[in-house]
């Protein structure tokens, strides 16, 4: 690999330390780059600087402190100049679906001013098509630099998944695609300095429409998934079943139901398609619809086999959006748990590993005190370990709820619980 100064870049500067800028910041340090960190929060900022990591992710910890020590990655609220600035901010839809820019807006005019002859800007952010080679440049535009000639530009999408960034963040094939064959070029050279995976060459257009294809074909698979539950309990089948079987064809591979989908991606990334094209990407759109609704299709189930019991109280099992992670952007579980109180049921919501939450959380002998049913949302590893018998005798009713099929049934069933799937 080339050093860094052998790339002409010594210095990056990262405008964002969440889920993606704070790994990413962390791994460029390590590989030899001078890197400050930019955050609007105060609170990330100084623990960072203190060598904390205010997000739960195996081995972030060690790496972080790695490249503190080494004085290689330092943090602050505002840009300075450098020789890269990485755009690695949140980039969320509004109620209608629509794609809300703002933080990517902020962070392009805060560069500005900081921008010289020379630059590479790159965006890591998840964006709808055409947002690289316009709305970015342009407000890059405004420095008086000409793009193109005199600053670069190219769009880098993330690929990693929560409770193995690190390992992705390296070992994954990244799209590179610029504004122009330079800039794509100059930020491959970048990428392939700290990426093991194979880094691709292409335009920003293509690495924009590739990362929410990407996503898309998830939701679409999940949607199927979910709709093929719902098929096979109007004929009274288990729709996990029907699915492990029909895998068993060589050429299917149905995705598992769940409770819905949550997390930064595949929830909001495939609107950003809709939008843009909304009589091409009607089977998008449709997917996304039936993925939204799972939530309360869920509650109305857990309501359904409740009925008649005076009082229902459910105690719902793990709040993230996946397992093993502290993620609950996007969760559905909060949709859940709005849609089983508005029915009428106490909730009481236990997780291991989310610290903050729009719905209180207990611990897990005040969850389950009194309930008449166990919702699990999300797959834990830590609920596996559980003993039915224990857990039912606090419990009114022995009743479990595993919308990710994960519990060991027939242990469950043993200890008296009448165990339901989607």
């Amino acid at each position: 690999m080339a050093e860094p100064k052998e790339l002409g870049i010594e210095t990056v500067c990262m405008l964002g330390l969440g889920y993606v800028g704070l790994p990413m910041a962390a791994v460029m340090a390590v590989n030899g780059f001078k890197v400050l960190g930019v955050d609007t929060r105060p609170d990330v900022v100084s623990a960072i600087n203190a060598g904390q990591v205010p997000i739960e992710e195996v081995g972030l910890n060690t790496v972080v402190q790695a490249a503190m020590n080494s004085g290689r990655l330092r943090a602050q609220a505002q840009p300075s100049e450098a020789d890269v600035f990485i755009i690695a901010v949140p980039t969320p839809i509004r109620p209608d679906h629509t794609a809300d820019l703002s933080y990517v807006e902020r962070a392009a005019k805060s560069i500005a001013p900081h921008l010289r002859p020379g630059n590479l800007v790159v965006l890591e952010s998840t964006v709808p098509p055409n947002t690289t080679d316009g709305l970015l440049t342009e407000i890059l535009a405004t420095s008086g630099l000409k793009p193109r000639e005199e600053f670069f530009v190219a769009h880098c999408p993330e690929r990693i998944l929560p409770g193995r960034t690190l390992t992705e963040l390296v070992e994954n094939d990244r799209v590179v695609g610029g504004i122009d064959q330079e800039s794509a070029e100059r930020a491959a050279a970048l990428y392939r300095r700290m990426v093991e995976g194979e880094v691709f060459v292409t335009s920003a257009i293509v690495a924009e429409l590739v990362k929410l294809v990407e996503n898309a074909s998830r939701d679409v698979g999940i949607a199927f998934a979910n709709e093929v539950a719902r098929v096979s309990r109007r004929f009274g089948a288990d729709g996990q079943e029907v699915i492990r079987l029909a895998n068993r064809h060589p050429r299917v591979r149905i995705l598992q139901p769940g409770p819905g989908v949550g997390g930064h991606c595949i929830p909001v990334d495939p609107w950003f398609l809709v939008e843009a094209a909304p009589e091409e990407a009607a089977l998008i759109a449709t997917a996304r619809r039936i993925n939204d609704s799972q939530p309360n299709w869920v509650a109305a189930r857990t309501l359904e086999v409740l009925e008649g019991v005076t009082s229902p109280k459910v105690s719902v099992w793990g709040v993230a959006y996946k397992g093993n992670v502290d993620d609950a952007r996007e969760t559905p579980a909060l949709h859940v748990i709005e849609a089983l109180t508005q029915g009428g049921a106490e909730v009481s919501a236990v997780d291991f590993h989310v610290k903050r939450f729009a719905f209180p959380l207990t611990d897990l002998e005040g969850s389950v005190t009194g309930a008449d049913c166990i919702l699990l949302l999300t797959d834990h590893r830590e609920f596996r370990f559980f003993e039915p018998e224990a857990i039912g005798q606090k419990m009114r009713q022995r009743l479990l709820f595993d919308t990710r099929g994960c519990l060991p049934r027939a242990r469950w069933e043993q200890a008296g619980f009448r165990v339901i799937t989607i």
